[in-house]
């Protein structure tokens, strides 16, 4: 027992240190520390008996596991709660376009493309996926891996989504499109959301409220290679949002126009 101790330990020093960590390296579960200060082994020999249990490496980040996934009321004790966080939406654009020009089997390699360059970013930077809708995502940043930086965190992710989607993308279909490459859309909104299990038939958590809305349909406005965030999001992460264009958007369900600080793929 004390070696046992002794190794989860060293793993919490290990996985608690950022800077060492790179995203599906954890050795311990980062959402479940950063919820309960729990150290719930997600790699390395002690993580054999957990995962005999059925506790593995989330699908949402690779960095936290199934216990933070699916069982949110244990992590939490209670069915909902309000967090501080960020949230992103990406979209392909031009993707109901070339679905009509291309065979299924290239369409879905363009979707697993674009699906695996946004996880990869999400996660470099503590986010989770919280939600893919086809040639869609969602994210979710400050839950349950927490960072006060969150959204900084999320427009770094943006960025590096633009970076290296659009190419990658176009590379599979050059000539289904002449004259419209494909591109990526993204909206980032930040503030309080609720965060819980909204369904009685799932036991996997995700995030709902303005703050979510407001964010797809900021991502709904945003042209490819465009990354549209709120005034919120540039208000807490200042150096980030720095010369960027301010655009006024009349978004679908909210009344009053809202001021969009626009970070173009260079």
């Amino acid at each position: 027992m004390p070696a046992i101790v002794d190794g989860l330990r060293e793993m919490m020093t290990e996985s608690t240190s950022r800077e060492a960590v790179r995203h599906g390296s954890a050795r311990i579960c980062r959402g479940c520390w950063d919820q309960m200060h729990m150290p719930i082994p997600i790699g390395g020999p002690l993580a054999l008996p957990f995962r005999a249990l059925g506790i593995t490496r989330s699908k949402m980040n690779p960095d936290i596991c199934t216990i933070c996934e699916r069982s949110f009321q244990y992590v939490k004790k209670q069915r909902q709660i309000t967090v501080d966080a960020t949230i992103l939406f990406a979209d392909i654009r031009g993707f109901t376009h070339l679905s009509e020009r291309i065979e299924a089997v290239q369409l879905s390699e363009i979707v697993s493309l674009f699906q695996d360059r946004c996880a990869q970013a999400i996660w470099a930077h503590d986010g989770i996926v919280n939600k893919q809708m086809g040639d869609g995502l969602m994210a979710i940043f400050n839950f349950p891996i927490v960072r006060k930086d969150h959204a900084g965190a999320a427009i770094l992710a943006a960025q590096e989504i633009q970076r290296n989607c659009t190419a990658a993308l176009n590379s599979l279909a050059p000539d289904a499109l002449p004259g419209r490459p494909l591109g990526v859309g993204v909206g980032i909104h930040s503030g309080e959301v609720q965060i819980g299990e909204f369904s009685s038939f799932r036991s996997d958590f995700t995030a709902i409220g303005g703050v979510v809305n407001q964010a797809a349909r900021l991502e709904s406005q945003a042209a490819a290679g465009e990354i549209l965030i709120s005034a919120e999001t540039a208000a807490k992460a200042p150096d980030l949002a720095a010369g960027a264009e301010t655009r006024m958007l009349a978004l679908k369900g909210i009344e009053q126009p809202v001021q969009a600080r626009v970070l173009v793929k260079h």
